[in-house]
């Protein structure tokens, strides 16, 4: 099984990391949220630090591009297949890197690629 990693997920129901998650559960997708506190989205346990996850089909961003930095070994090293870069995470130096790993980047919105069918 391969799963969706939310970065930067946040126990705040009014957050767009926070629906992502419950949209992604929605639509039957496998999610792993990645945040800075610990907390709960329904069921789905956030997990903070940089965990050691494997599987990992899609990044779906929810840092800002100076949060990033930090975490650029991190997100590469979990060899994603797909980063999608959400409204405000943009970041030039992440989109060369990840493709020149391979790894397909897509500036979008995870929620309206999800409500669209488009995910």
């Amino acid at each position: 099984m391969e799963y969706t990693l939310v970065l930067g997920a946040s126990p705040n129901p009014r957050r767009f990391s926070y629906k992502a998650v419950k949209s992604l559960v929605r639509h039957n997708y496998p999610v792993v949220a990645v945040g800075f506190r610990p907390g709960m989205i329904g069921d789905i346990e956030i997990l903070t630090g940089k965990p050691p996850l494997k599987n990992i089909h899609t990044i779906a961003l929810y840092l800002g591009p100076e949060r990033q930095k930090d975490m650029y070994d991190y997100i590469l090293d979990l060899n994603p297949r797909r980063i999608i870069f959400n409204p405000g995470t943009e970041n030039d130096e992440l989109m060369e890197k990840a493709r020149s790993q391979g790894i397909e980047t897509v500036i979008n919105c995870a929620l309206i690629m999800l409500n669209t069918g488009n995910y």
